[in-house]
């Protein structure tokens, strides 16, 4: 990996030549694995807050956590990239594979703001607000 600015490194191993046959069944193949992701998905939200407790209140990211979140987020990676077609190979629950996604390990009292999660939230409100109330 080659160090950069950017904290999130993404590369992706394009194929050398596309497969045809199996471009035109790619959204019907990939439904198993989007229900996988989408389960999953649905128990890191549930994760999101007591990191972002911990976070504000013991100033505190386990390693362990941040592990679970960097592979979610490499696997989640893998799904999109075979959806839209930028790699051919059936998208691996443990491997690599040809998407290479990398970022560091937080140090928690430096790196990250305790009372920005608080922050992020009320800044989220007016994008939830209906579009008939906005004129």
């Amino acid at each position: 990996m080659t160090n950069s600015n950017y904290p999130l490194r993404l590369t992706i191993d394009y194929p050398e030549t596309p497969n045809r046959l199996t471009t035109a069944f790619r959204l019907i193949v990939s439904i198993p694995i989007w229900i996988v992701s989408s389960l999953i998905s649905s128990t890191a939200g549930i994760l999101f807050l007591p990191a972002a407790l911990m976070i504000v209140f013991r100033q505190k990211y386990p390693r362990w956590w941040f592990d679970w979140n960097r592979t979610f987020m490499r696997f989640d990676a893998r799904v999109v990239a075979y959806a839209f077609l930028l790699t051919h190979e059936y998208p691996s629950t443990d491997e690599e594979q040809s998407i290479h996604l990398d970022f560091e390990y937080p140090y928690v009292q430096t790196d990250l703001n305790r009372w920005l999660p608080l922050v992020k939230w009320l800044l989220a409100i007016p994008h939830y607000c209906p579009e008939s109330e906005v004129r």
